[in-house]
């Protein structure tokens, strides 16, 4: 049988496995799956779900410069992917990554892209998953500061509880339904007043009740 690409190895960085085992089998083996037909096809994922989604936008990044690296060294035009509207690269300008570039590489990728989700009892994939699927946004990252604000909370005694109920009670606030969510951001939810104003209580109807958390900012 003839190989669709002369590609006979790649790197697989460390930061795939971490994010590789905060998955479960099914999504483990669709991540998994889907990082190799990247590599040695050239074929991107199209419909990936869930934890294998967020997993694979974690370390899309990386995939692409490894990929992007080789074909620029070797000229091998590989299979080319069909699916997801792949575009091949122009020649020239990436080069493979030498030892010190891709250490330069992994430690952007754990600040950009959640490479270690989780930190000091937060899943930061899982934090994602529930803000968006939430609010029905589509946020992509949680960086290394907006971590630090979620971990300095629970240095101030809040629990990861507080924080999933603060999420699941903000959208119920008719000052968010007014405004399209458009304010519950990852951010929001890292601010010690947002968890106090929504974490410990059901919010039925609110918008009447509660301070409107923007108000200084919509005067100016």
């Amino acid at each position: 049988m003839e190989k669709l690409t002369k590609r006979k190895a790649f790197n697989f960085y460390r930061s795939y496995f971490d994010v590789f085992n905060e998955l479960n089998d099914t999504d483990k083996l669709t991540f998994i799956k889907s990082l190799l037909n990247k590599q040695f096809l050239d074929v991107d994922p199209t419909s990936l779900k869930g934890m294998a989604k967020f997993a694979w936008v974690s370390q899309q990044n990386n995939i692409e410069q490894q990929l992007k690296g080789y074909k620029s060294k070797t000229k091998d035009p590989m299979q080319g992917g069909t699916q997801g509207g792949v575009v091949t690269p122009t020649q020239g300008g990436f080069d493979t990554p030498t030892l010190q570039e891709e250490e330069k590489g992994k430690e952007k990728e754990k600040e950009e892209y959640n490479a270690s989700p989780t930190e000091k009892g937060i899943d930061f994939i899982k934090l994602l998953l529930l803000i968006n699927e939430t609010t029905g946004r589509n946020f992509k990252v949680i960086n290394n500061s907006l971590k630090s604000k979620f971990k300095a909370r629970l240095k101030d005694g809040y629990t990861k509880e507080d924080i999933k109920n603060c999420i699941i009670n903000s959208i119920k606030d008719q000052f968010h339904k007014d405004n399209n969510f458009k304010y519950l951001k990852p951010e929001y939810y890292s601010r010690a007043n947002t968890l106090d104003q929504y974490a410990f209580k059901k919010i039925k109807t609110v918008g009447k009740h509660l301070e409107n958390p923007y108000k200084s900012q919509l005067k100016n």
